[in-house]
């Protein structure tokens, strides 16, 4: 691992190969391990970067608002990488398709993996079942000095809490650990374990989203999408790959069975696959987004999380 210093804050990431660039954009439910099979093996062919986000993993922590997307361009500027392909999960996803509104020229390809949107409104039943999840896990006094900020957490109530957001989110409705492999699970529990101490433990701080945010703006991505969504995840977040495979022109949609939150750790080898294929085709011509010159001057108020959500972090 190493780390960088971006202008506004220092990232840890890892680096290999050479040739065109790709940059993995991991998942609030992960870090950047989540990567370890796609990182490896598309760096035969390609520069791969894999990093953690602010407050995440090895980067530096963070109070206040977040912008996400502005800490991926900015990172690519400290690496010297102008123009990369964008593989993001989750809301790794949403940061990546904002950071490609906002900057196109800096974006050639995007494959968004089971992604989140911005300014996307979850579903109520979605977030009500989020937040019974949260309290079945730990006692709602607790939770809210957890969400504070600045905590010492149980660990017990860490590992509470990053069982019931493994079963809820990364298994997806009906399924059993045992569904899954063995690898892949308790690699799922140990990354949830540490985003939950990280954030219970560190200064209070939120994503902010862009003025303009991507559900208004699927139809200004020019460049080619892949989309996957794992067809055992929680049927509201599938909802959101299938508003950008619809939105986005010319999008592909790949759905794999059996398959929850997080492909890359639970079917690597067929999303490293997909993903090779993807990156490795001949990009169409004249498919790039014109963007207006307004959405540079970007204010990004924040677009906050319902109440519980951020114990739901897709």
């Amino acid at each position: 691992m190493a780390t960088i210093d971006t202008g506004t804050t220092r990232l840890a990431y890892d680096e290999a190969g050479a040739g065109p660039a790709v940059v993995l954009v991991h998942a609030g439910v992960a870090d950047r391990r989540m990567w370890g099979h796609q990182f490896a093996e598309l760096a035969g062919r390609h520069r791969v970067v894999r990093y953690d986000w602010r407050g995440h993993g090895g980067s530096a922590d963070h109070e206040g608002p977040v912008r996400h997307h502005e800490d991926l361009l900015a990172l690519m500027d400290a690496l010297g990488i102008g123009e990369a392909a964008l593989v993001g999960a989750s809301f790794g996803g949403a940061y990546a398709v904002d950071a490609a509104l906002y900057a196109p020229e800096r974006v050639s390809a995007l494959a968004l993996v089971c992604p989140g949107m911005s300014g996307y409104v979850w579903p109520e039943v979605f977030v009500r079942t989020g937040q019974q999840m949260a309290l079945s896990a730990v006692p709602h006094e607790r939770l809210s000095a957890y969400r504070a900020g600045n905590a010492d957490p149980d660990p017990a109530d860490v590992a509470a809490m990053a069982e019931a957001q493994a079963r809820f989110m990364v298994l997806g409705p009906g399924r059993s650990p045992e569904e899954m492999p063995t690898e892949a699970w308790e690699l799922s529990l140990l990354m949830l374990r540490e985003v939950f101490a990280r954030l219970w433990s560190s200064p209070a701080n939120h994503a902010e989203w862009p003025e303009r945010p991507a559900v208004d703006r699927l139809h200004e991505i020019g460049v080619p999408t892949l989309v996957v969504k794992g067809l055992s995840e929680v049927p509201q977040v599938q909802a959101v790959a299938d508003l950008y495979a619809k939105g986005v022109r010319g999008a592909r949609l790949l759905e794999l069975a059996e398959t929850g939150h997080l492909p890359s750790v639970e079917r690597p080898g067929e999303l490293t696959a997909a993903l090779a294929e993807f990156l490795n085709a001949r990009r169409p011509p004249g498919g790039r987004a014109q963007i207006d010159a307004r959405t540079r001057a970007d204010a990004s108020p924040r677009t906050p999380f319902p109440h519980g959500f951020e114990e739901v972090t897709p």
